[in-house]
């Protein structure tokens, strides 16, 4: 047994062992036909012209927008955090070959991949993606003649919204938030002190005592939890008007946490109407914040069994025939809803190819009469949306057998981003403009894959990786 403290092996090498690996990549690796495939020329293009959009000047030093991009499709492929991506880029040959980096040291690190994203935003990701599906069209891989559509929810990362919950998330952020934020609003978390104790021991009351208590016990608690939050947000109104950060000259964290505390009194100065009214009604009322951090975040209503309500944005999908998809995130409430993204799907459909869909399918969530002329207003000759009740098809034989089996089939493509693969269902995203980022960049993945396998396919290769 070797009692050393010397670790490794025992038998000495004549030359210390290189840390420099050389490996060759193998020609039908999936990254190193994405690399010979994709026009990163083009690519640039694209990238660059929205940085013009975003960006108020061009200074500082250039980017590498060759193995930023390369990074991007590396997480779109394959769902992983920053960290891991960096690591990927560092010390995987395939990844590094796809970043065009093999001739190089240099590594983006992962704060430099996360902030080229959020530059990128949802449009960026929007614009990569429909690249390659008009690549996939004029490949032959994909059939822009035959579109069908329908509406998804991408779910939130957040836990399942009560109203006893969110008070007390209020109750807890603020305190911890205050005692960082410095000058007043330091001093107002600790004359509040007894109010935030408080709150903890209504929540702790609720949730481990009050299961066997009556409907009105439990109303009871509520309403002294919504009038503690009321008793903070008085005082913290005033602390926050006092307490400009320019005039006081808060830095760092202190200018952080001064921005999270009136975020969260903004929100909750709208919350808790609505959870009075709740309280006093029994009723959801309109428009209901379901996150203090999120606020944007809404409900939307499925109907499926076992999962009736999900918690997220709404999006709307449209796929293909070759089953390539399209995404159009519904940041705003109601805005991609089946009624009206029935013909939103035409509308972006022609924005992006010049001209209408031959055929057209939709399920009867987005039928209506007008929606049905809307349609065929835009050029579209085979209309399928499935009808509701008595009414009729608009269209007959093979041409409506086919738009039904396509129609089933946009149900397996939102199966397939919504997999851990992509990550499309609960990114790990503080905000919903991130949010749309992550949808968007599952289906960038999603479409990558498939065209990278077709075109190898077309080429008889067998892919690894």
């Amino acid at each position: 047994m070797n009692t050393r403290g010397e670790r490794g092996s025992r038998q000495r090498e004549l030359f210390a062992r290189s840390t420099r690996s050389v490996i060759v990549i193998e020609e039908n690796h999936r990254l190193v036909q994405l690399t010979k495939e994709l026009d990163w020329t083009e690519l640039e293009e694209v990238v660059q012209g929205i940085r013009s959009r975003k960006l108020k000047n061009a200074a500082g030093r250039p980017p590498h927008l060759r193995a930023l991009i390369g990074a991007v499709v590396m997480r779109a492929t394959h769902k992983m955090s920053y960290r891991d991506t960096e690591d990927q880029l560092r010390h995987y040959g395939p990844a590094r070959y796809l970043c065009g980096l093999t001739e190089s040291e240099w590594t983006p690190d992962a704060n430099t991949i996360q902030d080229f994203e959020e530059l990128m935003g949802q449009d960026g990701m929007k614009q990569l993606n429909e690249y390659v599906v008009k690549d996939a069209v004029h490949a032959g891989l994909a059939d822009a003649s035959v579109l069908v559509a329908d509406t998804t929810a991408q779910e939130a990362a957040i836990p399942h919204p009560n109203e006893m919950g969110l008070l007390a998330t209020f109750l807890s952020t603020v305190a911890r938030a205050s005692a960082r934020a410095g000058g007043a609003l330091k001093a107002f978390g600790t004359a509040m002190q007894e109010k935030f104790r408080e709150g903890k021991k209504r929540l702790r009351e609720y949730r481990l005592f009050a299961k066997g208590k009556t409907q009105a016990a439990r109303q009871k608690l509520m309403r002294e939890m919504a009038n503690l939050v009321q008793g903070v947000q008085g005082p913290l109104a005033e602390v926050l008007a006092e307490s400009d950060p320019s005039k006081n000259r808060l830095v760092g964290y202190s200018k952080v946490a001064h921005a999270k505390v009136q975020r969260l009194h903004e929100t909750m100065t709208t919350l808790l109407p609505q959870i009075r009214y709740w309280v006093k009604t029994g009723r959801v009322a309109a428009n209901k914040i379901i996150n203090l951090h999120i606020p944007e975040l809404y409900s939307v209503v499925r109907g499926k069994a076992g999962k009736a309500v999900e918690f997220g944005l709404q999006w709307g999908i449209a796929r293909l025939k070759g089953g390539f998809l399209l995404a159009t995130a519904g940041i705003q409430r109601r805005h991609v809803v089946d009624a009206n993204f029935a013909t939103l799907a035409v509308d972006n459909h022609i924005a992006l190819f010049g001209e209408p869909p031959k055929s057209y399918a939709y399920d009867r969530g987005g039928y209506s009469q007008d929606n049905v002329m809307r349609v065929k207003a835009r050029g579209v000759k085979n209309v399928g949306l499935a009808p509701r009740g008595q009414a009729r098809w608009e269209v007959n034989g093979a041409i409506r057998e086919m738009l039904v089996n396509e129609r089933a089939q946009v149900e397996g493509g939102i199966g397939v981003i919504k997999n851990a693969r992509y990550g499309f269902n609960r990114p790990p995203a503080r905000s919903v403009a991130m949010m749309a980022v992550c949808g968007q960049r599952a289906v960038l993945g999603h479409n990558l894959n498939k065209w990278v396998r077709g075109l190898a396919k077309r080429n008889e290769m067998q892919l690894v990786g």
